[in-house]
This record gives C-alpha cells, sequence and structure tokens, in this order.
C-alpha cells in the first residue's frame, strides 16, 4: 500500500483537517510551475503539525492554499467536513513577518478583531491573552516599545485572541535570534497545551519542528509531494539530548538531504 493509500485509510474519528490529491500550478501552458502535486493528508482536531522541506519546495504556498488564500488548482481541502473556498475569520494565519499594528497599543492589537464582543468580555479576553503570552505590564505599550520576540508574542496573542479553531504559522520565528527563537518555542508550546487548537506549523528548522510536533510532514523538492510523515513519540517536555530525540532529528536532517557523518 502506498503512503497516499494509508493516510486516506485513516479513520475520521477527531478529524479536523483533510487534503486530498491537493495540487497548486502557477501560470499557464508552458510557462506553468507546478508547485505541490498529489498532496493527501489528514489532521486530527488540537493536533500539532510541522511542515519542513528543501528552501522553496512548496511549504508556504501548501500553507496559503489550506488557509484558503490561495486557490487549488487540484484537489481540495475540507476542514469539519466543510469545503475551503477562502479565507475564514475562525481560521488565522500568521506569517513570519511582523503582524502587529504600529498605531495601537498591545491591548489595542489583541483587542483588534473583539469589536462585536460585549465590552466585559472583551476586556477579559484580552487580559487573558495578554496573560498568556506574559505581556503584563505592557498593555499600554505601542509595537515601537517592544522587542522582536514581544511582537512575535503579541502577534500569536492576537490570533489566538479571535478564538481561531486552526492556526496556521508561516515561519513566524525565522527573523528573530538564537535565544529569542528558543523562548518563543516554549511559549507556543506552552500557550497549544492550554488551548489546544490545531496548528499547523511551516519551519525550515528540524530542531524546532522535533521540538514542537506531534507528527512533522516532509516534503519533497518542489513540486512538493508528503515525502514522509515522522510521527514524534517523544512525551513533553522532550530533552534534546535523549538518544531518540537525535534519532528523529537525524532522520528528518536525512529525508530533506542533510545528513551527515562526522
Amino acid at each position: 500500500m502506498s503512503l497516499a493509500e494509508v493516510v486516506m485509510a485513516q479513520p475520521d474519528v477527531g478529524q479536523k483537517l483533510k487534503l486530498q490529491h491537493l495540487g497548486k500550478v502557477y501560470g499557464h501552458d508552458d510557462e506553468s510551475v507546478a508547485a505541490i502535486e498529489d498532496i493527501n493528508l489528514d489532521v486530527s482536531d488540537g493536533e500539532f503539525v510541522c511542515i519542513v522541506g528543501p528552501s522553496g519546495c512548496g511549504k508556504s504556498t501548501l500553507l496559503n492554499v489550506i488557509a484558503g488564500f490561495l486557490p487549488a488548482t487540484s484537489g481540495s481541502v475540507t476542514i469539519d467536513g466543510e469545503a475551503v473556498s477562502g479565507p475564514d475569520p475562525r481560521r488565522i494565519l500568521v506569517f513570519q513577518e511582523r503582524g502587529v499594528f504600529p498605531w495601537l497599543t498591545v491591548e489595542g492589537n489583541i483587542g483588534f478583531g473583539l469589536s462585536k464582543l460585549p465590552r466585559e468580555e472583551r476586556r477579559q479576553r484580552i487580559a487573558h491573552y495578554v496573560q498568556a503570552v506574559r505581556l503584563q505590564g505592557f498593555e499600554h505599550a505601542y509595537p515601537s516599545d517592544l522587542s522582536g520576540g514581544m511582537k512575535q508574542r503579541l502577534q500569536v496573542a492576537r490570533a489566538l485572541a479571535v478564538n481561531p479553531d486552526i492556526l496556521y504559522l508561516d515561519e513566524p520565528f525565522g527573523a528573530l535570534d538564537f535565544i529569542t527563537r528558543v523562548i518563543m518555542r516554549g511559549e507556543l508550546h506552552r500557550i497549544w497545551q492550554t488551548e489546544r487548537r490545531t496548528i499547523l506549523f511551516v519551519t525550515h528548522d528540524i530542531d524546532e519542528a522535533v521540538q514542537l510536533a506531534d507528527r512533522v510532514i516532509v516534503l519533497s523538492s518542489r513540486p512538493a509531494r508528503i515525502q514522509e510523515i515522522l510521527t514524534i513519540d517523544i512525551p513533553h517536555p522532550r530533552n534534546i539530548s535523549s538518544p531518540r530525540y537525535l534519532e528523529l532529528r537525524d532522520e528528518l536532517l536525512k529525508q530533506i538531504g542533510l545528513a551527515y557523518e562526522i
């Protein structure tokens, strides 16, 4: 049985997201370029899935098609059994670039999408996510007063505040320094364990994927197909020096063509 058939045969219990023979082609005729091809995948409700692959293979394209920002050329995306035909406010995409409004305070950014809520509920929601991303004391600060890591936490808080059922993250920590990245990984995982949102996380960082994910989807070079699906069977908190961690990390490096010997 092929990998695609194995994936398609998985039961629908707790299923949140389903991709069937998903493809995306840019351009037409002789000038067309296939970005992703025949992607089949099921994602469970509350699952944390990382997507890795060679640079330029189509990771971001895949995420944008799933989120409804790009139309699929072939196949389908369904969430809770409903076809995705465009962006949906219940599903939020967080980019690597700073996605905060410089003219709004921390509270203003987090509350931006909550205008329809009653005032007291809105206040409580903002306070909850200020605390969730540990920005207490900065409620009235503007983004220009925040560090890079704080701005990224603010972006995550604003995304979570609108109560999305799926969170799409496109290399959100890529522009951060190493120490801030490590801190942000811990913050995101802590929030995920509390909120239990379904998360699809695109990253080029293998350690990031092994530290965070329930499963890692390895894409091939363009046009991207699913090359491997690796279950990260290590309990949290994960010991990055454990033999199993190193084995999984090395397997991912091998899958994307970066195996090495010392």
